[in-house]
């Protein structure tokens, strides 16, 4: 296995109610399967994954295992979600290009699927005014689904913030609303009146990760996605629980793109719909997440035009967006133009 330090910048800090996010450091993950190398991501996010400190030993143990043994042990003992991603990526494009298919393909899909439908994201930092013209530029960009963060003002403030965008786009944009854990029972009620009239689609983790019982209780009003509480439960859990309309998967925190899809399998079962996203990831593991959406059939708009964010990247982008959706790779494997 070869592992590469990187260190990327975001072009502007992404707020959010848990703090800014204003880099993303990582390492590139390498590894030949069947005569064949593949290249993966581990990008931790502390607070969602392990430390960058952390995810180095679980790489570097996962490398002495496959060694002594091989890959498939080495996978199942590695527990550190963004680590474990990395390794389960490089395995996947390596098993992908040895098919001579697109990651999509050998992740279960057998349609071919040229586009993913994906959302805006606008950071949690503005007055109302400046919110709006962020969400009108991005509707002009062709984007017709908006996600707000929200949670770090006052739950009025973050109304007006809302109606103000509502306000600027019309009704025929989707506006979603992230608080990330923000917020208490007693708030989330009060922002939830006041989101069902402004007709927002659902909103995104308003309690803490670990009360799910809660969150099953405020569905209702609007939809309640749930995302941190996946890297918590599981979705088996968050599914038993009731606790969601909409689940946000992001395959760095849990653990993989396999994992990634077996989730959105078992939420479509259950009747809750399945939205990928990345932890602002840099271009390896964005397009993955790009294949994984493309796994599951009439996505809803998913969190992945995210590439913007970053000041700088490792590779050329393959999936840039245009009017609202990116194109899915046809090439085996990943579809890098570029190996990074």
């Amino acid at each position: 296995m070869k592992i590469e330090p990187f260190h990327l910048r975001l072009s502007r800090p992404l707020e959010t109610s848990r703090g800014p996010i204003t880099t993303r450091e990582g390492f590139l993950v390498s590894v030949e399967y069947g005569g064949v190398y593949g290249v993966g991501e581990a990008s931790p996010l502390p607070g969602w994954t392990e430390t960058v400190e952390e995810c180095q030993t679980a790489l570097g143990r996962a490398d002495e295992v496959a060694a002594e043994l091989d890959w498939g042990i080495a996978l199942a003992k590695t527990q550190a979600t963004a680590a474990r991603h990395g390794l389960s990526l490089a395995l996947a494009e390596a098993r992908a290009r040895t098919q001579r298919v697109p990651l999509y393909r050998s992740l279960g899909r057998d349609e071919e699927v040229t586009t993913v439908p994906v959302n805006a994201t606008i950071g949690a930092d503005g007055s109302p005014e400046e919110i709006a013209q962020l969400a009108r530029a991005a509707v002009d960009d062709g984007f017709g689904t908006l996600k707000l963060k929200v949670g770090t003002n006052a739950v009025e403030e973050e109304v007006e913030r809302v109606r103000a965008v509502r306000d600027a786009v019309g009704e025929a944009v989707a506006i979603r609303v992230d608080a990330n854990g923000a917020w208490t029972v007693e708030t989330a009620q009060r922002a939830l009146t006041a989101f069902a009239a402004l007709e927002v689609e659902y909103v995104e983790q308003p309690l803490a990760a670990t009360e799910l019982a809660a969150h099953a209780e405020l569905r209702g009003q609007v939809d309640i996605a749930v995302d941190e509480s996946l890297a918590i439960y599981g979705i088996d859990d968050v599914l038993a629980a009731e606790a969601a309309d909409v689940v946000v998967l992001k395959p760095m925190v849990l653990g993989g793109p396999d994992r990634a899809v077996e989730a959105a399998r078992a939420a479509r079962e259950a009747g809750v719909e399945p939205v990928v996203s990345t932890t602002v990831d840099a271009v390896v593991a964005r397009t993955a997440a790009v294949h994984v959406a493309a796994t599951v059939p009439e996505v809803r708009p998913c969190g992945l035009a995210t590439a913007a964010l970053l000041e700088t990247d490792l590779a050329p982008d393959p999936v840039p967006v245009e009017d609202g959706r990116v194109p899915v790779p046809q090439e085996p494997g990943l579809g890098l133009p570029e190996r990074p």
